[in-house]
């Protein structure tokens, strides 16, 4: 199975993603990978991987109304979270378009954006070296990327006690799945990878941030029902569900701050020009 097909969600974990893990882990990224790529009012702003749309809700702010945001997905389900997300009027942001489409192939034209973000979608992708070409064909020449990947599971303790709990009371698969979203962690290999696409001016730089949820019960809840874990953990017993659970919360417990939990988690932020 490709790490694309690893990570793509079904049913209502769209709902969840959106409503659960953005918040406690994906949106107090979302304004520095915008800001990497320096989007100016009236400019065009693809967000590659949108999921349910974060980072294209903030470039929409920073382009303004004069600029416009195309937010594109392999996952319908995801689009259509986005969209219901970001309804109603904008008074000071662009609009939005969604679109369904691979990374690999992109049914956009060349020099299309000014901007071109993605966040934490290029592990994903079944040719990195593709996706990264096809970002750097639909950009305007002098045109900015801003990309960001988490690094290793050793940089986030709150995944690494999941992933390894996975292993032993889920599957090897779920642990793989848990991992999966860490797989491209090696600074030096995303750099090589964005200059090979013909980009110029990389930089890539460490972040730390934090992973934050009401309790350590919602954490595994929500990762589960919010992520593709949802299958291979729904396969197995009541008992394995519990203990697996109960493992997470015990292991979790130098990061609880009464009920909630907070751990540390580190990103690698890059931008370069087209």
């Amino acid at each position: 199975m490709s790490d694309q097909g690893q990570w793509q969600v079904a049913g209502n974990a769209a709902d969840v993603y959106e409503r659960a893990l953005v918040p406690a882990i994906f949106a107090p990224w979302a304004p520095l990978v915008v800001a990497l790529a320096e989007p100016k009012p009236g400019e065009r702003v693809l967000d590659v991987a949108c999921g349910t749309g974060v980072v294209a809700r903030f470039a929409s702010q920073r382009v303004g109304r004069t600029g416009g945001v195309v937010g594109l997905d392999l996952n319908p389900g995801m689009l259509a979270v986005a969209a219901a997300s970001a309804a109603g009027p904008a008074a000071t942001g662009a609009p939005i378009v969604w679109r369904e489409g691979s990374a690999v192939a992109m049914p956009l034209a060349d020099g299309s954006f000014d901007v071109v973000c993605c966040q934490l979608g290029l592990q994903f992708f079944p040719d990195r070296s593709a996706a990264l070409a096809e970002m750097h064909r639909v950009l305007v020449p002098g045109g900015r990327l801003g990309l960001m990947v988490w690094r290793s599971i050793e940089h986030s303790p709150g995944f690494g006690i999941f992933a390894g709990a996975l292993a032993r009371h889920v599957s090897g698969e779920a642990a793989e799945i848990m991992r999966a979203p860490f797989a491209l962690g090696d600074a030096e290999q995303l750099r090589k990878l964005i200059g090979a696409a013909s980009f110029r001016d990389v930089v890539v730089r460490p972040v730390a941030g934090t992973v934050r949820f009401p309790s350590a019960a919602r954490f595994v809840q929500d990762q589960v029902a919010g992520s593709p874990l949802a299958g291979p953990v729904a396969k197995v017993s009541d008992e394995a569900r519990a203990v697996l659970a109960r493992e997470i919360e015990e292991g979790l417990g130098p990061y609880l701050d009464g009920a909630a939990v907070a751990f540390p988690i580190e990103a690698h932020l890059a931008s370069a020009r087209r």
